[in-house]
């Protein structure tokens, strides 16, 4: 339901067919996120809102910097759903097909880089930043991200895979610049 209307909704607020779905995927996310948790994506996006210095997002008050919690979560999703495919790839698959990629073909190898393009094609739609970096994050920032992240069990813990701090290094250097 996100995937098909997502963009739409952003491009015509007046779509009131687009907002309707986006308010039910909206529901229908909260359930599952009540359900079944969350996990590295969103565990990863805390420190990257709060470490945000200057970046202003368009259509947000420009008074301080802030990084939105959907826009922290997504900018690190390619590169942890990439590293997390190996664990389940029909289900990384499956996620894919949802949002409408074409898994024709796909061998189970391919399932991170097919549900990441399938992400990464959501954000461009809808004008998220390309990677961190967009966002003013460098390098030298990873280790304080790594040091954030770390203490947010509750989410992190629910990873298919167990994140080391090395590991969460290298998703964060790969969420830097996303396409």
């Amino acid at each position: 339901m996100t995937a098909a209307n997502l963009a739409r909704a952003i491009d015509d607020p007046e779509d009131d067919e687009a907002r309707a779905e986006m308010l039910m995927a909206a529901a229908f996310a909260g359930i599952g996120f009540g359900n079944a948790g969350v996990h590295l994506p969103h565990g990863m996006s805390y420190p990257v809102a709060g470490m945000v210095r200057d970046f202003r997002p368009p259509g947000y008050p420009g008074d301080h910097a802030l990084a939105p919690h959907g826009m922290a979560v997504i900018l690190n999703a390619p590169a942890v759903f990439r590293w997390t495919a190996p664990t389940n790839p029909e289900l990384h698959l499956y996620a894919a097909r949802l949002m409408g990629a074409d898994t024709r073909g796909a061998a189970p190898d391919d399932a991170g880089e097919v549900l990441a393009g399938a992400i990464i094609d959501i954000m461009r739609k809808t004008g998220m930043p390309n990677g961190l970096a967009a966002l003013g994050f460098t390098a030298a920032d990873v280790d304080k991200l790594v040091e954030g992240t770390i203490p947010q069990h509750r989410v992190t813990k629910l990873s298919p895979k167990p994140a080391t701090p090395g590991d969460l290094r290298q998703l964060f250097l790969d969420s830097m610049v996303i396409w």
